[in-house]
């Protein structure tokens, strides 16, 4: 598990400040602090965070830019609790790793709690055997990725999901994989899998839902999803064609299933950001992923057509968590010798999760 230390309420009066004060003295400590000061932050970000992040990426990416950067004294990740976790387990005992807001969490990785997680894995055994090798999806606490190195599985990320899947079923005859089941039924069925031959964990019920025979079962997905990408549907699709019929349209595969085989092009956030950079200008695209991602990449690439999938999505909730007010408290707090909203990984949690990461690294 991580530890939270410090304060977690935003104090008042930094909700009283302009926007301009707020950047002026965001630049300053920037300035001020040199090297010492890292802060990584995610595609979903505001803009406004993002314009102060001195590098952006996925999670992954991120943490292991943290890790690379050994000069770094105080990582403040601009992103979600989980990112923040893999971030604290790559860097070392000296440095310090930060979360702005402590809400900015991510409702696919609280789908999956470590408790949940070992009681289905004692009823899969019962039903499997020693048949099984779990996954998990970076999206996912520390706890979890625990669970998977302990059990000789590993982490994997939307890139190189398909990758890590071969790599899993050539050591064992099934997989658990969590906690998203979109990520990880579309992953099997590109290479081969059919969906009869995939279950669902439904941790609230404590039971397995499948059709047709319990031993062809290959592929056990935890009942988990993303709220923003499970939101993008078939009737977005059939409404963007309408409006445009040359259009093209790219999802992330935390998308449905039905919704990913009607797009025409599917892939991770890295992906759909090389794709766009690469398309032939005038062409038209209709993005099914994050909201704040799709509105840079419409202000980067305006010599396109480039929409939402669903004009009425909202962005991630606790992606945007994090803003200008909270930024410049943790990055005040930090100067100040406060240093609240530090995360930190126990060592126990620590080397196992650990294990899970670097099967994934290893892996090419």
């Amino acid at each position: 598990m991580s530890l939270l230390q410090g304060v977690h309420a935003l104090p008042q009066e930094y909700r009283q400040l302009s926007v301009k004060e707020m950047t002026q003295r965001i630049w300053t400590i920037k300035e001020k602090s040199g090297a010492k000061l890292f802060i990584p932050g995610h595609h979903y970000q505001r803009d406004e965070v993002i314009q102060f992040a001195d590098v952006t990426g996925d999670s992954l990416q991120l943490a292991q830019l943290c890790a690379a950067n050994t000069e770094a004294r105080h990582i403040v990740f601009c992103g979600v609790h989980f990112m923040a976790e893999t971030a604290d387990m790559l860097t070392t005992n000296d440095q310090h790793v930060y979360l702005p807001d402590m809400r900015a969490g991510c409702s696919m990785a609280d789908m999956a709690t470590i408790h949940q997680t070992e009681q289905a894995w004692i009823s899969l055994q019962q039903l499997f055997g020693d048949t099984l090798l779990p996954l998990t999806y970076v999206n996912s606490t520390a706890a979890i990725k625990k669970f998977t190195g302990y059990h000789g599985g590993a982490c994997l990320t939307s890139s190189n999901a398909k990758q890590m899947m071969q790599w899993a079923l050539a050591k064992k005859q099934r997989l658990f994989f969590l906690p998203d089941q979109h990520l990880g039924r579309n992953t099997a069925f590109e290479l081969g899998i059919p969906l009869h031959a995939m279950a669902i964990w439904d941790p609230l019920a404590k039971k397995l839902i499948y059709e047709g025979e319990l031993d062809k079962i290959v592929i056990i997905l935890w009942q988990g999803h993303c709220s923003v990408h499970e939101g993008f549907t078939l009737q977005n699709i059939a409404t963007q064609r309408q409006e445009d019929h040359a259009i093209n349209i790219i999802v992330h595969p935390e998308c449905s299933h039905e919704v990913v085989q009607a797009a025409d092009f599917s892939g991770s956030t890295k992906y759909i950001i090389d794709t766009i950079k690469n398309s032939a200008v005038g062409s038209a695209w209709a993005i099914g992923t994050e909201m704040n991602l799709v509105k840079r990449l419409i202000a980067t690439y305006s010599d396109r057509k480039i929409v939402s999938l669903n004009a009425t999505m909202c962005p991630c909730l606790t992606m945007n968590r994090i803003d200008l007010p909270h930024l410049l408290w943790q990055l005040e707090s930090i100067l100040a010798d406060a240093g609240h909203n530090q995360i930190t990984v126990d060592d126990a949690t620590k080397k196992d999760a650990i294990l899970s990461l670097d099967r994934m690294l290893a892996t090419r």
